[in-house]
């Protein structure tokens, strides 16, 4: 979902999910197979202190990188053209995609605490 504060980040995986619904279609009947993997902030040294401080908050959840890629792994050997990682995260995907508004709606709550991340300074 576009979610708010990361519309850089948001835009980048809505691209990747246009790619991979576009490279499936291209290659239906080669026998090559496409998955698109969504999940959910993943517990890395890659993301900056500031999001760890946020899921620290409860203001998003993060999973560890071996539950991730053993879910990514699962997906691939199931064939599954799409996956997404993470509840309540799955669920609001597939809300997003035909009710936006009720996404927009419960999020809406958060984007104070959201915007209060973007003003501060932060040491990466």
């Amino acid at each position: 979902i576009g979610f708010p504060c990361f519309a850089a980040y948001s835009a980048s995986k809505f691209a990747m999910r246009g790619f991979s619904q576009a490279l499936r279609r291209e290659l239906t009947g080669t026998g090559v197979g496409v998955t698109y993997v969504s999940p959910r902030a993943v517990k890395t040294s890659f993301n900056p202190p500031v999001v760890h401080r946020m899921a620290e908050l409860g203001m998003m959840h993060m999973d560890e990188p071996r539950r991730v890629a053993l879910k990514i792994v699962h997906a691939v050997e199931k064939e599954k053209d799409e996956a997404y990682l993470g509840f309540p995260e799955n669920v609001f995907a597939r809300v997003n995609a035909v009710l936006p508004k009720i996404v927009t709606l419960a999020i809406a709550k958060q984007i104070p605490a959201l915007l209060s991340f973007t003003r501060q300074k932060v040491k990466v």
